[in-house]
């Protein structure tokens, strides 16, 4: 059980700024807070072991402990306003398309004060279907429900009116384009005791009842609500739905939501006379098609009117929330490098990691190691071997679930990952760092991580931190938040950078500075495997979201028809490969297989012999197997592997100076490099299926060296970090440093 748990206002803190630490302990007496340097957050007692450095920082103490909840599920909301407390008569027509429709009490849309049991709210109440609640404020709320059912994954037109004087309420449920069975037009008139609505001062919110008490969240899209100071009878309903807001004279109109405005945004227009616009929040769904897309328009762009949808979600998460415990402001003169609030009480501990970036006032270090942490997020809180059903089998034995598995399987307010979906089944589209991410740790063991350490992500970066620190090669560090914000300006400091062990997930101003870098003279190291492979979006405005959309190939879920393009910037989401920039063209290697049982090894080939390669090679005899051994899986060629590609755009002049080899059958190709499925494409018969190591040369005196593998920082440290792969290692980065064109 968790016990205590945290979250920072920020990923990257720069020196002389300030960086906030929110925490959640079950122990409301008290918890310690200390700041450590992170150096190797391996537990495994066959490497080097857990490492960090405590830091002497003013923040370092004892503080008062407190519980603090998250509460998720999105919803939209409208500022309380005079006009919405003067309803009498109303009524309110919006376009559904719902996707958990058995769940009881999910409100659609709501003018509700609950303390005075006044307004109204339309909901969908299971099998009852349509159900809609008027309160006066003076007596107990009534609720009439059609008592007709709507099917998940259908649009429908819904509508509802409510006479103050007689207290006849009307209600219609319409399906829209291919008719379901049983699923014709439903309509119901029922009289109620209510004489009126209370004039409520409330807020006037979508797809939640009370936006104070969290309540009563919906799981599906909500299209072109609008609401009118009129009751309708149910001809007036039925034309409504059918011929829109045109069929309302002007004089009732109090609002017309338009969704499809401010779409990478987080606000939404009314387009009557009123102004009532609106925000949303936690971040639901948008750039998703509506009722009226009709498939001639793929990019959003091209006809916001057909994705004025917003598609909400119970279990959407952008902001936990959570009140600051601690702020720390970082000492100016502070080391750059990766460092963590280490948090504790009796009987359990939390890390919430950070990396300090350099001083713009001091000498660059020789070496700029990047942390990717866009692809942190893609996998934050990932519940993959809890909901996948074929886990076992991609991973070739039992998931072995730590403590925080466990504790965020039971816990689904903490949110999902990029690969998971939501409770609807709908693919999670953003996701977050500030919430507490438990497999964004130190000491974190994951069921993808392969035999012997099982890291992933942060915890198997720090392979090459403590590689780093033993060296006693001087760096520097930043996370992919600083590449994208401000990557030109960063990298033109330094000659050699290094990247993360699988920085999968980049954006495109991430792929622009990297590419300026490389055409500018500079020489990438890339330590790591399935690197620059998904295309991603950062928010404009909203600090610490990444959005992705899997089109064209799925991974875990994948884009429904309409919905490929980023709504946070319009971009056309999925590979890179598939966008003309295919992880070649940086790297030289590209994603091709994936295993998750153990590693292998690399064995050199002739082109390993070539004088331009001889400084990579130095002190390492021309008959040794590269890597047979390490932490993850035993070998340096793991889990997921990259291999040159001159069709996509390995240089022709590249060298390829190893293969790995003597893969298990687990060992399987990638579902975008086969062109029709077939027996015999593993690791066993497939030679392509394989990591390729590779140096070339790139304009004005650069050059790229790329191991094509996941697991090769899992092997550094073997032999107290006296091995071949530390000697390549090290032969790298020392040429690459070196003012020496090439």
């Amino acid at each position: 059980m968790k016990t205590i748990l945290g979250y920072s206002d920020k990923f990257s803190v720069a020196p002389n700024q300030p960086i906030a630490f929110k925490i959640s302990s079950e122990n409301t007496a008290s918890f310690a807070l200390q700041v450590v340097r992170l150096i190797h957050g391996d537990a495994n007692p066959a490497g080097p072991g857990y490492k960090d450095e405590l830091i002497e920082a003013a923040v370092n103490g004892i503080y008062p402990g407190r519980r603090q909840s998250i509460t998720s599920g999105s919803y939209a909301a409208v500022p309380a306003h005079p006009v919405l407390s003067k309803l009498e008569d109303l009524t309110f027509q919006a376009f559904i398309y719902p996707t958990t429709p058995g769940k009881t009490g999910q409100v659609i849309a709501s003018l509700w004060d609950e303390t005075r049991q006044a307004g109204f709210y339309l909901a969908l109440d299971g099998v009852n279907g349509l159900s809609l609640t008027i309160g006066d404020g003076v007596g107990v709320a009534e609720t009439i429900a059609l008592g007709r059912p709507v099917l998940s994954g259908q649009w429908y037109a819904v509508a509802v009116s409510f006479a103050a004087a007689t207290g006849v309420v009307t209600m219609l449920q319409l399906p829209l384009h291919h008719q379901p069975r049983n699923q014709d037009a439903a309509h119901r008139s029922a009289i109620l005791t209510k004489r009126g609505v209370g004039a409520p001062i409330a807020e006037f919110i979508f797809a939640a009842r009370d936006a104070a008490g969290k309540t009563g969240f919906y799981n599906g899209k909500i299209d072109a609500p609008r609401l009118l100071s009129e009751a309708l009878d149910e001809a007036g309903l039925a034309a409504l739905c059918q011929a829109g807001i045109a069929a309302a004279p002007l004089g009732q109109i109090v609002a017309a939501w338009d969704f499809s405005e401010d779409i990478s945004g987080t606000s939404f227009k009314d387009t009557s006379s009123n102004g009532l616009d609106g925000r949303i929040y936690q971040l639901p769904a948008r750039a998703v098609t509506g009722h009226n897309w009709d498939g001639s328009v793929f990019r959003w762009q091209d006809a916001p009117c057909q994705y004025g949808a917003i598609h909400f979600h119970d279990d959407d998460i952008y902001d936990a929330g959570w009140e600051t415990d601690a702020i720390w402001q970082v000492p100016a003169d502070l080391k750059s490098g990766l460092y963590a609030a280490r948090l504790t009480v009796e009987g359990d501990e939390d890390y919430i990691p950070f990396v300090v970036t350099p001083s713009q006032e001091r000498a660059a270090a020789p070496v700029l190691l990047i942390l990717p942490s866009a692809s942190y997020l893609a996998y934050a809180n990932e519940h993959l071997a809890f909901d996948a059903d074929l886990a076992e089998r991609v991973h070739d034995m039992v998931p072995v679930f730590t403590p925080a598995d466990i504790f965020l399987s039971e816990h689904r307010e903490y949110g999902g990952s990029l690969y998971d979906r939501h409770s609807d089944n709908s693919g999670i589209y953003y996701s977050s760092r500030l919430r507490p991410i438990l497999n964004m740790r130190p000491k974190y063991q994951s069921w993808l991580g392969g035999s012997g350490s099982a890291l992933w992500q942060l915890n198997a970066d720090t392979h090459l931190t403590g590689w780093l620190e033993q060296s006693g090669l001087e760096y520097d560090c930043i996370s992919d938040d600083d590449l994208h914000e401000n990557g030109a300006a960063i990298l033109a400091r330094y000659r050699c950078v290094v990247t993360g062990t699988h920085p999968e997930y980049v954006s495109t101003a991430m792929q622009d500075h990297l590419a300026s870098f490389q055409a500018n003279g500079g020489r990438l190291v890339y330590l790591g495997g399935n690197g620059f492979y998904w295309r991603i979006a950062y928010h404009a405005t909203l600090p610490g979201v990444v959005e992705v959309r899997r089109c064209e190939v799925g991974n875990g879920w994948i884009t429904p028809p309409g919905e490929a393009f980023h709504s946070f910037n319009g971009e056309y989401g999925g590979l890179w490969r598939r966008l003309g920039r295919a992880p070649q063209v940086p790297t030289g290697v590209g994603f091709v297989a994936q295993g998750f049982d153990i590693s292998s090894y690399y064995r050199r080939l002739p082109a390993s012999k070539d004088p331009r390669a001889a400084f990579i090679f130095d002190g390492v005899g021309e008959a040794e197997l590269i890597g047979d051994f390490g932490l993850i899986g035993g070998g340096a060629a793991g889990l997921e592997l990259d291999c040159a590609d001159v069709s996509l755009g390995t240089p022709a002049h590249a060298l390829i100076l190893a293969h790995s080899e003597a893969h298990t059958g687990n060992y399987l190709p990638t579902v975008e490099t086969l062109l029709i499925n077939y027996p015999g494409q593993s690791a066993e018969y497939s030679p392509t299926v394989r990591a390729d190591m590779v140096f070339f040369e790139t304009p004005s005196g650069g050059a790229v060296f790329s191991v094509g593998s996941i697991a090769w920082a899992g092997s550094l440290s073997h032999n107290h970090y006296r091995n071949n792969v530390s000697a390549i290692t090290a032969n790298v980065i020392r040429r690459f440093i070196s003012p020496e064109a090439f």
